[in-house]
């Protein structure tokens, strides 16, 4: 639950503080711009609030490493990806997109602190517990920080404890640890082939790279 409230409030707080002009800068999410993913996360933290009070009465299905399913790369054709660019400049100014996120971001972030992390709640058809829930998150938050400030080079990282735990859950994922002596952000910039591996990663990666890149939906 920590976790989540640290990698959240991290990222909300880089939105808050990027300069309008640098919302139409790509991000990291291949033919989004910055404003765009901002525009993804206020339907993220929409989910968030959903899904914290839809209860489940079932056991869980999944929990916080089973949550996300490998999917195939993304082809430009889900039409949800394609309506987030028009849903982003809908808004027009940045400071209008700022302020929903801000709005239902706090929202979102405040159902997070007060929920009870052993009850089950529903989503995409599965059940699994608030804590669960929640930390699966953590991935989520940190792998869209760093897709914020892609092409941002003074804006702050996430936190490095949020990024640890990110990485550890793509290890759970893969199935396998990734070599240690890659940081944390090379380690899930690469494992989510947001970025290609050099040939001496490639080597370090061994088997592993063969399951590469993990696509999370």
């Amino acid at each position: 639950m920590d976790l989540f409230s640290r990698a959240w409030t991290a990222l909300r707080t880089t939105v808050a503080d990027i300069p309008d002009e640098d919302f139409e800068r790509p991000s990291g999410c291949t033919g989004w711009l910055v404003r765009d993913l901002v525009c993804h996360l206020v339907i993220d933290a929409q989910d968030v609030l959903i899904t914290l009070v839809t209860p489940a009465e079932t056991e869980p299905t999944v929990d916080a490493v089973t949550y996300w399913e490998l999917v195939e790369p993304p082809t430009g054709e889900d039409p949800l990806d394609a309506l987030i660019p028009r849903l982003a400049a809908a808004y027009g100014e940045p400071r209008w997109l700022k302020l929903h996120l801000d709005d239902v971001g706090s929202a979102a972030g405040r159902a997070a602190e007060l929920a009870d992390p052993s009850v089950r709640v529903s989503t995409r058809d599965e059940v699994l517990t608030a804590g669960d829930y929640l930390s699966a998150y953590v991935l989520e938050w940190t792998l869209h920080h760093l897709d914020l400030i892609a092409q941002l080079p003074s804006a702050p990282e996430p936190p490095a404890e949020t990024l640890a735990a990110a990485r550890a859950s793509l290890e759970k994922i893969a199935g396998t640890p990734f070599p240690a002596w890659l940081s944390d952000t090379d380690a899930l910039m690469i494992g989510t082939g947001r970025r290609t591996p050099t040939e001496e990663e490639k080597d370090a990666l061994g088997d592993v790279a063969a399951k590469l890149p993990l696509i999370l939906g």
